[in-house]
């Protein structure tokens, strides 16, 4: 049976049970989903993940690469098939979208997902860490796409997680910018999977990722 998808995060931390001994590899299994019932965007994929380490999803847009992520991180089931290895698993994803509260500053909006006693503490560092130390009390609105996208990878990376999906979080940063990004990335998840998206070779080579060339829909990987 698939495993229960969880309500989504408007903010990108998923909430997965307490309980997380024995960490299990990500495994699809002959998974099949579709949005409408008729198109399939997955056709019996089948498809396993390390339980560490960087992982790049290259492919021309519109193949689902985004409807994966979005399976892996519970927040779509499949008609048919199964994943595993999802259930115990805290996941931080950065979507395509930035999900800022406009109401709230650039320290409010990184520390809201963050479940530690210190989590402003955590999220003043981690904004400090990806050039933001001048703007922590700003709102939205008073801030760059590029600093909106660091803020939004702020609040993931606040957040206890296992493992970290990246859904093109570098849009809107100059290359000197995405490379300090993904070092912090690198020093933060040694030991925990990273799953990105980008359009951009370099940015996954960079950041040391096995590059897995995809294709669809339905989506399939490219031998």
């Amino acid at each position: 049976m698939p495993e229960t998808a969880t309500n989504e995060s408007h903010f990108g931390l998923i909430a997965k049970p307490a309980e997380r001994v024995g960490l299990m590899a990500i495994e699809l299994h002959n998974v099949v989903f579709s949005y409408d019932g008729v198109h399939r965007i997955i056709d019996g994929l089948s498809l396993a993940f390390p339980r560490r380490g960087m992982i790049c999803l290259s492919g021309p847009s519109g193949c689902g690469k985004t409807t994966l992520l979005r399976l892996i991180a519970g927040l779509e089931k499949p008609q048919s098939g199964s994943i595993s290895g999802i259930k115990q698993l805290r996941i931080g994803f950065v979507f395509q979208e930035n999900r800022l509260l406009p109401w709230m500053s650039a320290l409010d909006n990184a520390a809201i997902a963050a479940h530690a006693a210190n989590g402003r503490e955590l999220a003043v560092g981690w904004l400090e860490r990806l050039g933001l130390g001048e703007s922590l009390h700003k709102r939205p609105h008073e801030l760059s796409g590029g600093m909106k996208k660091r803020i939004a990878l702020a609040r993931a990376l606040t957040s206890p997680f296992d493992a970290l999906i990246l859904d093109e979080p570098f849009s809107g940063l100059d290359a000197a910018l995405w490379k300090s990004v993904i070092y912090e990335i690198q020093r933060e998840c040694a030991d925990k999977l990273v799953i990105l998206v980008t359009h951009q070779t370099e940015q996954a080579e960079v950041l040391g990722a096995d590059i897995w060339n995809l294709d669809g829909p339905p989506l399939k990987i490219k031998i």
